[in-house]
């Protein structure tokens, strides 16, 4: 017969087995919620949270984030906001290299209490150190409702590098980066090549490598024919780009099989054409790169960049 004093010696060992596992589900649950709620957050901005430099919003994947920069080498110090290949940066000597910026044209002096918000309004806001507004989203869903001050929104970096403003609930986009491109095509993105109902979009090159403000080189479509691209030089046509024969153009480009890379042309939803690129799996990090006088495919790897420049578009002159 056991005594009865190893059960009081050894109580722990008559706990209900049911509770041991109820408070660990619970301990569980708690840790995971936390843990969901961070990760959920980092790759968003949301009202009263605005981001402040020395802070950024990463795509859920890690490979985009978003945040405040200095072009490397500048010899004044300037910021803007900007998207960059988050990866490459964190791992490499390899400076940042933004596919998308904001305040191209209004660069950031003070640093020390600048923000990007969401206002009330639910507009994207970025301000400097002494409250003027550098750049704003400018949502016309948003500026031209007078639901306005009700509607909730946040933002969201995706994992295909756009920045995203929706409403809460439905998810409705407000306004999205890849609807605005500085210098830089995304895989995923598109570029409006025809001009029924919205403008032609356009690439346009930095000024300079340590300055992101609009330079004087561009890549569009031609006014007039949207299956004839061209670099312009202001207005002036600097180089053309071959005229598609139909709605797919299977590389003038192709240096080797890994910076081959698929042109098409498509119709939109809102009746206006265009163009897009694809590439082979595992070039998913390319990026067609609007620079000085001259448009390049970009490889991106965690090694670092790998540039492949798109001769057919340099040696075409225009007459």
């Amino acid at each position: 017969m056991i005594p009865q004093s190893f059960f009081m010696a050894h109580r722990s060992l008559q706990m209900p087995m049911h509770y041991v596992p109820i408070y660990a589900i619970l301990l569980f649950l708690s840790c995971s919620f936390i843990s969901m709620h961070l990760c959920a957050s980092s790759n968003r901005l949301v009202h009263g949270k605005p981001l402040s430099p020395g802070s950024t919003i990463v795509s859920d994947d890690g490979t985009f984030a978003l945040g405040f920069f200095s072009p490397s080498n500048s010899t004044i110090k300037q910021y803007y906001v900007g998207i960059w290949y988050n990866n490459i940066w964190q791992h490499t000597a390899t400076p940042i290299t933004a596919v998308w910026v904001a305040n191209r044209a209004a660069p950031i002096i003070d640093l020390s209490s600048a923000m990007l918000a969401l206002s009330n309004s639910s507009n994207l806001v970025l301000s400097d150190g002494n409250g003027r507004v550098l750049w704003r989203s400018n949502n016309s869903i948003i500026t031209s409702s007078s639901l306005a001050p009700t509607i909730s929104a946040e933002t969201i970096l995706d994992n295909t590098g756009n920045f995203i403003l929706r409403s809460l609930g439905s998810s409705t986009i407000l306004w999205q980066s890849f609807d605005h491109p500085t210098d830089t095509l995304l895989h995923g993105m598109n570029l409006r090549i025809s001009h029924k109902m919205h403008p032609l979009q356009h690439l346009v090159s930095w000024k300079s490598l340590q300055d992101p403000s609009p330079g004087p080189f561009s890549y569009s479509a031609d006014p007039n024919n949207f299956l004839q691209r061209f670099i312009w030089n202001s207005t002036r046509p600097h180089c053309r780009n071959p005229v598609w024969t139909s709605y797919f153009l299977l590389g003038s480009y192709v240096g080797n099989l890994h910076s081959t890379i698929y042109m098409a042309v498509h119709r939109g939803t809102d009746d206006e054409m265009y163009m897009s690129f694809g590439m082979p799996v595992d070039s998913l990090s390319s990026v067609i790169r609007m620079e000085i006088k001259l448009l390049r495919q970009g490889k991106y790897t965690k090694l670092g960049q790998q540039h492949v420049c798109m001769d057919s578009l340099v040696h075409r002159a225009c007459a």
